[in-house]
């Protein structure tokens, strides 16, 4: 599956905005942005509970939880109007840019010719 494929996958699960006084896509930007903040979160609890409170890690829930990242994700970019590929290429790109050897810890804080 490509990236481009999973989003018109997933995008048949984007729900309608509820009736708010503000556009309607401001308020799906928001929520999704949102939730690709909690979606966030819980992987990152999912890690600290692995490794600092020594439970293992889960791979199973981890998956779980990076495809509910990926999905919000997805539904920002359907809703700006980009595709998850073109936003893998423009990364792709600056780091690039920034790493053109790879990366080092010297060009982190890189920031001439960076790519847009």
């Amino acid at each position: 599956m490509t990236a481009n494929e999973y989003q018109q996958a997933a995008a048949r699960t984007l729900i309608d905005a509820p009736d708010f006084e503000i556009t309607d896509l401001q308020v799906m930007l928001a929520w999704n942005a949102i939730g690709l903040s909690g979606e966030a979160g819980e992987v990152a609890d999912l890690i600290k509970k692995g490794i600092f409170h020594q439970q293992g890690l889960d791979r199973l829930k981890l998956k779980k939880e990076l495809g509910d990242v990926l999905w919000y994700l997805s539904a920002l970019c359907s809703g700006l109007g980009l595709s998850l590929e073109e936003v893998m290429q423009h990364n792709i790109d600056k780091l690039k840019a920034r790493f053109p050897e790879g990366y080092s810890p010297q060009r982190t804080t890189f920031r001439e010719g960076d790519a847009q």
